[in-house]
């Protein structure tokens, strides 16, 4: 009997405890689902595993390497940049743009205003008339003093080119190399030089010039002087001019007078045309050969618009003419072919103080013939004459040939005048 109690009893601690073990269990059973929440989503965590491992895979089936996808990749990247930048600026700069037209545009209305009446419009052009009065009185250019006089037995103007002072500096170095151009209007046939005055701001000429002309034509005529700045590497500078109407001047006595310069209108250079020629020199032989090859695009001197060109040859030494020569006149053309050759007996230790003198001449059946342009070589040339010169000495015995521009007559006379440097 107490056995059985006891087991009752045993029975009874232990069935309770059962439920209360159940019981617990019941939460971990709970508990599992949400410990396997994670693993819902690892589906799709696994397709982008996938995919990433699909797009690996791909890019290495590529034929190009690595670094070239990556290459494309930043071009694409700075070209999206730059259309990107573009378009902003297009789209945000044209507003500034507009605004500051328009600030331009209202501050010109504004100026107008203040200048088309009031005070302060007046004050203002006052101020610029002042300040054009100042900029005229620095313009100083010098001033020159000739003379003027008139042979009624002879026909003849007679200009006298004095002096000139506080001429304005052309150089570099403060200073001018000036000389006097004397001519009429409108024709410009005749003209004459003064000698160049080296590094001079009031030079003193004293040259007489006579221009042969009836009195009844002389009042129809202009006189002007003209000042130059000699440069030998360039073209001539034109420090000023005075001109002259001949018909407000009396002739009936001497004049002599002082006047300022005044600035010179800038004309364009006049093409004269261009004239080949070919240069041969033998040491031994000591004989100079030139050969007057062509010439193109001449001046007009005729009527007809034509001229009758000839050519004239001239060898200096020491500014002394030795000998001279011509080609045949080619009628009717602007552009002759001469191909005439002319030898000269020059010895080797001359040949480095000879002077070619090149003259185009228009003849003339009635009147003297006159010159459309003229050239030198040799002896003091510069440029294209000096260039032609040297590559004949340093190929004796072969025939150099060379284009020469042509130039005014006056200015290549003033430059055989000037002493090389």
């Amino acid at each position: 009997m107490r056995m059985a109690s006891v087991q009752f009893r045993a029975r009874r601690a232990v069935e309770p405890a059962k439920p209360e073990h159940e019981h617990e269990k019941v939460p971990e059973q709970a508990e599992e689902p949400a410990t396997h929440v994670p693993p819902a989503h690892h589906p799709g965590h696994h397709n982008y595993d996938h995919m990433k491992n699909k797009f690996m895979n791909e890019i290495g089936h590529l034929p190009l390497p690595m670094w070239a996808v990556g290459a494309i990749v930043v071009v694409v990247l700075v070209l999206v940049g730059c259309c990107t930048f573009c378009l902003f600026k297009k789209c945000f700069g044209k507003k500034k743009k507009t605004k500051k037209v328009r600030e331009r545009k209202a501050g010109r209305r504004r100026k107008a205003d203040n200048e088309g009446g009031g005070e302060g419009g007046d004050k203002e052009e006052g101020d610029k008339k002042e300040g054009e009065g100042e900029e005229k009185e620095q313009e100083k250019l010098g001033k020159l003093e000739f003379s003027l006089d008139y042979n009624f037995t002879d026909a003849q103007l007679i200009v006298g080119i004095l002096q000139a002072q506080d001429l304005a500096a052309m150089d570099m170095g403060g200073t001018s190399d000036p000389y006097v151009k004397v001519y009429l209007l409108p024709d410009k046939k005749k003209k004459h030089e003064t000698k160049v005055q080296r590094k001079n701001l009031c030079p003193v000429f004293n040259e007489t010039f006579i221009f042969k002309i009836p009195y009844t034509e002389l009042g129809g005529k202009i006189l002007v002087l003209q000042v130059f700045d000699f440069d030998r590497f360039s073209k001539h500078d034109v420090i000023g001019e005075i001109k002259i109407p001949m018909n407000s001047v009396d002739l009936g006595q001497p004049m002599q007078c002082w006047r300022d310069l005044e600035n010179s209108e800038k004309e364009e250079a006049e093409k004269l045309g261009d004239v080949c020629i070919s240069l041969r020199y033998v040491p031994t032989a000591g004989k100079l050969t030139i050969n007057i090859m062509e010439a193109k695009n001449l001046k007009k001197m005729d009527v007809g618009g034509l001229s009758d060109p000839f050519v004239k040859i001239v060898l200096q030494h020491n500014g002394k003419r030795i000998k001279k020569k011509k080609t045949t006149v080619k009628k009717n053309t602007l552009n002759p072919y001469f191909n005439e050759s002319f030898s000269f007996e020059i010895p080797f230790e001359q040949i480095q103080k000879v002077q070619v003198v090149i003259t185009v001449y228009d003849y003339d059946k009635l009147g003297s013939n006159d010159a459309i342009g003229k050239t030198f070589m040799g002896y003091g040339a510069t440029g294209v004459g000096l260039k032609h010169w040297s590559e004949m000495l340093a190929n004796p015995r072969r025939p150099v040939a060379q284009w020469h521009v042509l130039c005014p007559e006056e200015e290549v006379d003033a430059a055989l005048k000037v002493p090389p440097r």
